[in-house]
């Protein structure tokens, strides 16, 4: 039973390490100016869109780039370290392993 929380707590591990990462690619994709129109930049746009709605337009700063990066950054910390909070809770949740006695 242990062993279904501990691969449930990495796999909310890895959901939002994986969305955190596709969101700061996002950053660095409008950091350094990457063509809107490419393909890959478009995909890492609608991830962003629809998994970092909440920090958009957060931090508005004279430099639009540097504050949609800011903005997309904070999305994806918040991801990664709210994935990681809830595996460890999903782990101490976990019933104890019983102790298998010598024979």
């Amino acid at each position: 039973m242990a062993r279904w929380f501990s691969l449930a707590a990495a796999a909310v591990r890895l959901i939002g390490g994986v969305i955190g990462a596709v969101i700061l690619i996002h950053a660095a994709f409008v950091l350094f100016g990457a063509n809107p129109a490419n393909t890959l930049v478009q995909f890492t746009t609608s991830w962003r869109d629809n998994f970092g709605w909440f920090t958009k337009d957060l931090f508005s700063t004279t430099n639009p780039k540097f504050g949609e990066a800011i903005n997309d950054a904070l999305a994806a910390v918040i991801y990664i370290v709210v994935a990681s909070l809830i595996s460890k809770l999903i782990v101490r949740l976990a019933p104890a392993e019983k102790a298998k006695a010598k024979s």
